[in-house]
């Protein structure tokens, strides 16, 4: 059963609580292994409407690329993969406020350099609770997707068999309520 969650979030613009929050990634390597890593910096605006929809964008910035080995994190920073200096950030923007429930999708535009293609979140809400550091309502949400890196033309050159095409992602965030 969906649960709508509307009205538990007090309109206005959330913040996100970096502290609390982490968007993660899972490739797999030479089809043998998966490589795990993170993006260390990262943004949302998720403003809440008076009827309970929320207006979704976020921003990953690809130079806080991270998977714990320095070597690997510069090379796949570099022109051969991410090309960091010509594709600094990803963007994710959902063109309509979004109805938010137990579990939803959502489904928004990502662009990298210029290319657009749709990518959908499977989202489960973690509920609301105060935050006993700051007393304020705190609200998390966990998404999982996919994107390829063909459909955003990064590492054409590079083969699937080395490093797969689809790369999950996964999102943690907490978001604190506005002030009254």
């Amino acid at each position: 059963m969906t649960t709508s969650t509307q009205n538990l979030l007090a309109p206005g613009a959330w913040t996100l609580d970096t502290n609390h929050s982490s968007v993660s990634f899972t490739v797999k390597h030479l089809g043998i292994s998966k490589v795990r890593g993170r993006f260390n910096r990262f943004d949302t605006a998720f403003v809440v409407n008076e009827s309970g929809q929320a207006a979704i964008e976020a921003t990953i910035y690809f130079d806080s690329f991270d998977t714990g080995n320095e070597h690997r994190d510069n090379h796949v920073r570099s022109a051969d993969i991410l090309d960091t200096a010509n594709r600094p950030h990803l963007t994710f923007r959902v063109p309509e406020p979004v109805a938010l429930a137990e579990e939803f999708e959502v489904t928004g535009e990502a662009t990298i350099a210029g290319i657009t293609k749709p990518v959908t979140l499977t989202v489960e809400w973690g509920g609301v609770q105060v935050f006993p550091q700051d007393n304020k309502n705190h609200a998390g949400f966990f998404a999982t997707g996919t994107i390829k890196r063909s459909d955003f033309d990064v590492a054409p050159g590079l083969p699937n068999a080395m490093l797969s095409d689809k790369i999950a992602i996964e999102l943690d965030i907490q978001l604190v309520e506005p002030e009254a």
